[in-house]
């Protein structure tokens, strides 16, 4: 039996490449023992662990840029453009809330305490509460209020929670980054002309950093890496499908390698 701990990291649009991940792990016979994600990771973790990946695939793919547009609930708070809640109960209508405990296979969400910096784990209570939190993005999603503190995206204190999957002994830990930075990437193919471009690019060398210093900490036994510039902005909410299928290429070219040295 070939048992798999994984790591997904926060990533925005970019983490729908784990659903393809997750079903090539599952074709070349894998069982995924346990999950822990940031963010985007958080999100497709906790949902395949509850066992409802299939439905939500199934509406991402239906999403086009006019539908995602739908789901954005402006808010008129200044701590935050969206409040986040338009979007979850789009995602519950597909997916039922459980309490992550009750759940077959064990998970781990992190989130960041906005005052502290601490990193907050999840590994009970409501899914979707821990999911939430999770995905918190800084002036983009309104924090949660939690136990007394205030959450924010768990990619701030840990991008990338190779350290956070519960291990079994013999288990494979296979972990999915999607905030490589190409170094050799031509900045003339970079915008950074607005103030929503520079952070947003901030926020992404951030998040390369961490989750970098992440993997030397607790280096996987399968890496899978796509780059932070890819899928960007909306294009990469109305364009699961074609990103889902990039995680299955992705997994699959990395298994091959992983299987070749044996």
């Amino acid at each position: 039996m070939k048992n798999v701990a994984l790591a997904l990291a926060s990533g925005g649009p970019r983490g729908f490449a784990y659903i393809g991940a997750i079903e090539e792990l599952q074709k070349r016979g894998y069982t995924i023992t346990s999950v822990a994600g940031a963010s985007a990771g958080a999100l497709v973790g906790g949902i395949f662990a509850a066992g409802g990946i299939e439905s939500f695939k199934e509406w991402l793919c239906g999403l086009d840029t006019v539908k995602v547009m739908s789901l954005v609930d402006f808010s008129i708070s200044r701590n935050s453009i969206v409040k986040g809640q338009r979007v979850m109960d789009a995602i519950k209508r597909r997916v039922p809330d459980v309490n992550i405990e009750d759940m077959k296979i064990p998970f781990t969400a992190v989130a960041t305490d906005l005052y502290t910096g601490e990193e907050v784990i999840f590994r009970s209570g409501p899914l979707f509460e821990a999911i939430r939190a999770s995905i918190s993005i800084p002036s983009m999603f309104a924090p949660v209020k939690w136990q007394g503190r205030t959450l924010i995206d768990g990619g701030i204190a840990n991008t990338f929670p190779l350290n956070r999957v519960q291990r079994t002994e013999g288990d494979i830990l296979v972990g999915f980054n999607v905030n490589e930075i190409d170094p050799r990437q031509d900045e003339r193919k970079i915008s950074t002309d607005t103030f929503g471009s520079i952070l947003q690019r901030s926020f992404g060398l951030m998040n390369s950093t961490i989750a970098r210093m992440g993997i030397e900490l607790t280096h996987p036994d399968i890496l899978v890496s796509l780059l932070y510039d890819s899928y960007q902005g909306v294009y990469g909410y109305s364009h699961a499908r074609e990103i889902i299928e990039k995680g299955r290429e992705l997994m699959a070219a990395a298994l091959d390698k992983y299987q070749n040295t044996f």
